[in-house]
């Protein structure tokens, strides 16, 4: 037994998703589900992410050195990798039972997880669409977003716009400034209704399909926002031809630059399920 990963809850147990949770979920791209961890679980996991994440953490730089990406989060990537405490949390069954649930598939594999951690007095994450930056050639990919603490509106809540996943890829930005102008501008030319929860509890858990629109306002309280969040694509997703330098960096880095047209199924790619 590892010892590292003995005394931390398992998460491995299925939890049940309704078929009109997975119909609101592909109708408007995105949904919450509360209580995905119970209070004992989330406190413990909590703790091992926080420490994995702040130790490594490359971000150095003052807030009003950085770009509007830079300040909207610290954000480090595949945890899983480096921490086996963490890789039991993003390893949990729990979690891509519902992924695979909402989406439809028999299976998921991980793309990669990413602790987003948001400073107080970060910045806003401007509107954009994940799947931007993949890859992947299908759409059934979907992200689960999890406090780590309580959250409320005024810590940066995570804002959807329902529905806005049906038609691909949008525009050629990546997160920016100039990305968020756009999407403005698309989410109320196609009257796409913005939502986000009031609050969320520690262990509540948002999910969304990598091409649903969303943002997130800034942290305006004292306390760190503390989300992890793990990206699932479906089992027999294979890899799409790069159409952009940051395709190209993922194919490389995410997919280990195997082949074009063959199945996404690298090693940082294992089955969940």
């Amino acid at each position: 037994m590892n010892t590292l990963t003995s005394t931390l809850p398992d998460v491995n147990d299925f939890r049940e998703i309704s078929p009109e949770q997975a119909a609101s979920f592909r109708e408007n791209g995105h949904i919450l589900t509360p209580n995905v961890l119970n209070a004992a679980e989330v406190a413990a996991y909590r703790n091992v992410i926080a420490d994995a994440a702040n130790r490594y953490n490359t971000e150095k730089r003052k807030m009003e050195e950085r770009d509007t990406y830079g300040k909207a989060f610290l954000q480090i990537m595949n945890l899983w990798r480096v921490d086996e405490r963490v890789k039991k949390f993003v390893m949990a069954k729990r979690f891509a039972k519902i992924a695979a649930d909402l989406m439809g598939v028999p299976n998921v594999r991980i793309y990669h997880d990413q602790a987003l951690f948001k400073e107080p007095g970060g910045g806003p994450t401007p509107w954009h669409q994940d799947q931007y930056y993949w890859p992947i050639d299908t759409p059934n990919t979907v992200t689960m977003w999890m406090p780590l603490v309580d959250i409320d509106v005024n810590m940066g809540m995570l804002t959807f716009a329902s529905g806005s996943h049906r038609n691909g890829a949008v525009f050629d930005y990546e997160i920016s400034d100039e990305s968020n102008d756009a999407f403005d501008e698309y989410v109320a030319e196609h009257q796409f209704p913005v939502t986000r929860a009031a609050t969320m509890n520690a262990g509540d858990a948002t999910w969304h399909y990598g091409y649903t629109i969303h943002n997130a306002p800034g942290n305006h309280s004292p306390d760190m926002r503390e989300v992890m969040t793990v990206i699932y694509i479906a089992g027999d997703a294979k890899i799409a031809a790069p159409k952009h330098k940051w395709q190209q960096n993922d194919h490389a880095t995410w997919l280990m630059g195997l082949p074009v047209g063959g199945p996404a199924a690298s090693e940082l790619n294992p089955l969940v399920l």
